[in-house]
């Protein structure tokens, strides 16, 4: 299963790549990166269907924001999942991804614990 990880912070890549390192070794988790929600979109668009079933993004990124990547996510890809990450967890910014159709919203420092069980739960 593969899962893209949106976000502008690249040492979030090496936290992720730490926290999943089980699932990756026995090959039923596959990690790919986007360092923007343009990046991720197009890496979306390289195949038809797209190979990811899940997206985790951070809310708060230059250019596309994460709840911009959302809204066209959920358009054009609805069978693809996606979870908000943000550094504020705030009540507008939790509504408006929930509203949108997000899965789950995770605050910053991420709780690895409740990501690891949603995972999971696609994986199994």
């Amino acid at each position: 299963m593969r899962i893209l990880v949106v976000d502008d912070e690249k040492d979030v890549e090496i936290l992720f790549r730490q926290k999943f390192r089980k699932e990756v070794k026995n090959k039923s988790l596959e990690l790919v990166f986007a360092f923007s929600g343009q990046e991720a979109l197009d890496m979306l668009d390289k195949s038809e269907p797209p190979k990811v079933v899940y997206i985790f993004s951070d809310i708060n990124m230059p250019g596309m924001t994460g709840l911009e990547l959302l809204d066209k996510v959920k358009s054009r890809f609805p069978q693809i999942k996606v979870s908000m990450i943000s550094a504020y967890g705030d009540k507008e910014n939790y509504d408006k991804a929930i509203e949108s159709g997000a899965k789950e919203f995770f605050t910053k420092p991420i709780d690895f614990n409740s990501l690891k069980k949603e995972v999971n739960a696609l994986i199994n």
